[in-house]
């Protein structure tokens, strides 16, 4: 089996475990599957699940796409040649309690001529700061990249900061987690130890984010922070509409306009130049979002 292929297998394994995990935790309603077909070559599954009980929306999609090169992306994109082939899952939660974070997740592999990648990462987006929360999801995500190059976290982390940054806000988007992109074999690294590496993150997924969410889906929320979480979502979308790779990448290779535009929120708020109280857990967030905080102390990397 070609690595393409095994890439493929683990992407679909990794979107079946998650849906269930999900199922199981909201227990009201489940996940919708649409497969489809892209223009040109391939295709996938998209599942979506709407207005259950603990989750507002969930998607969790898988994709295999292949084909010729749009000409917009050729100048984008590693390696030579004309073909490209790419695999991925990428998912978003929003969760409806207020003090359940939202959590987005994506691990691709891509292909142009000789020349493969990894990419991916995962990362949360809080609107209550629970800063036990912030160190158990940067703490899982680090554990496989401890295992294979302690370089990694620090190096990704930071990626992690400066990519999920809202510049016309001055704000990051969440909390951070890990990113990365056109991770491929170097001296120190090759391509089988890079491939167990990526398995092995995209399946600390669920163990850094799954804890926080049922901690946190049935805490007492009022109206006020309901509202609060409404407009914080606003950031969301803008940051998806605006910034994110994943999204202009789908629209230009022709991808489902459905399941690439699945990310956004059902419900979400842009309200006039909204100003929170001095001191306040609002405020407390707005900081850290302002300047990213070394959750496990131990520095940038690169």
């Amino acid at each position: 089996m070609s690595l393409a292929e095994r890439a493929r297998a683990s992407v679909e394994a990794l979107q079946d475990s998650i849906c269930a995990a999900l199922e199981a935790v909201d227990g009201a309603a489940r996940f919708r599957e649409d497969r489809w077909e892209r223009p040109g070559g391939g295709g996938g599954r998209s599942r979506v699940l709407a207005d259950g009980a603990v989750l507002e929306k969930a998607g969790v999609n898988t994709s295999a796409v292949h084909g010729a090169l749009p000409e917009a992306m050729r100048a984008h994109l590693p390696g030579e040649g004309e073909e490209f082939y790419a695999t991925g899952v990428s998912l978003v939660l929003h969760p409806r309690n207020p003090n359940a974070p939202t959590t987005h997740a994506n691990f691709r592999y891509i292909e142009r001529g000789d020349a493969g990648w990894f990419g991916g990462g995962a990362d949360l987006t809080p609107y209550v700061l629970f800063e036990e929360d912030a160190r158990a999801f940067h703490a899982a995500l680090a554990a496989p990249c401890d295992a294979y190059d302690p370089a990694f976290y620090p190096r990704f982390k930071a990626w992690c900061d400066r990519y999920f940054h809202l510049p016309h806000r001055g704000e990051a988007r969440g909390i951070g987690g890990l990113f990365f992109d056109w991770v491929r074999p170097d001296a120190a690294h090759e391509m089988e130890g890079l491939f167990a590496w990526w398995r092995a993150t995209g399946e600390a997924f669920l163990p850094a984010y799954l804890p926080i969410l049922e901690r946190r889906k049935d805490l007492p929320a009022d109206d006020a922070l309901r509202t609060w979480q409404l407009v914080r979502r606003g950031r969301y979308v803008e940051f998806n509409l605006l910034h994110d790779r994943g999204t202009k990448f789908g629209l230009q290779t022709d991808g489902r306009v459905e399941s690439i535009l699945m990310s956004l929120p059902p419900l979400v708020r842009w309200d006039y130049d909204v100003r929170v109280a001095p001191g306040s857990a609002e405020a407390r967030l707005l900081e850290v979002l302002r300047d990213p905080v070394d959750w496990l102390g131990r520095g940038s990397g690169p």
